[in-house]
């Protein structure tokens, strides 16, 4: 088994990783879709400079899907399908997603992936969010909001630390680990990196009905 791991930047995909590599699960890289006009994680917002630290960290090659904007689903799923060629052609034979509870988008994974030459892997399927949540924090993972929706959260939560205060701070009706597209993060430190990677807030901005909170890296990746 050779996996590549579906990399958002977040903190599920940084705590699957970890998972994997506590069960013995061999992962041979990060996948990542970007932005390709200004160069930062799709969805999250990321700069590409944070994600090449967080591979860096993590000791693992980056696989980079760069995608217009915007974007057409058919030219989303051209890009993809090319790169699980090229991963197939490399050895290997997974694929694995952070994914939680989400039905709706683990049949697309599968949907998607079947006859590719790459299985789906979801390592953290079905754990109860509320528990997983805190079992993240408490394992040292240490992630920072990135994208907020401010219609289910408060604008000023934009950059906040994933922690367990803030968990105490979120609406009921929000998921702790914001499987809904509530809020995404940046995982900046934990057991899956072999160094901290540091960041300080920048401009705030609100794009599209959703606030994205700057993160600037602070020192160059080693």
């Amino acid at each position: 088994m050779k996996v590549l791991l579906s990399w958002s930047s977040g903190k599920d995909a940084a705590w699957a990783l970890h998972v994997m590599r506590q069960d013995g699960i061999q992962v041979g890289g990060l996948l990542t879709s970007t932005n390709e006009t200004v160069q930062r994680v799709s969805m999250h917002g990321v700069r590409e400079e944070i994600l090449r630290a967080q591979a860096d960290a993590a000791g693992l090659p980056l696989y980079r899907v760069p995608l217009p904007f915007p974007c057409t689903n058919e030219i989303y799923e051209a890009r993809m399908l090319e790169m699980v060629r090229q991963a197939v052609s490399e050895g290997f034979t997974h694929v694995a997603f952070g994914d939680l509870f989400l039905e709706d988008v683990r049949q697309y994974r599968e949907d998607r992936l079947r006859g590719t030459g790459l299985a789906p892997l979801f390592p953290l399927w079905g754990w109860p969010t509320p528990q997983l949540s805190r079992e993240m924090i408490a394992g040292g993972l240490r992630a920072r909001i990135a994208t907020l929706d401010p219609r289910v959260m408060r604008r000023d939560l934009i950059g906040a630390e994933y922690d367990a205060a803030l968990l105490d701070r979120l609406p009921p009706t929000v998921d702790p680990c914001g499987e809904r597209g509530e809020f995404h993060t940046c995982a900046i430190d934990g057991p899956m990196f072999a160094r901290p990677i540091d960041v300080t807030a920048g401009e705030i901005v609100e794009r599209e009905g959703f606030v994205y909170g700057e993160l600037l890296l602070s020192t160059a990746p080693r």
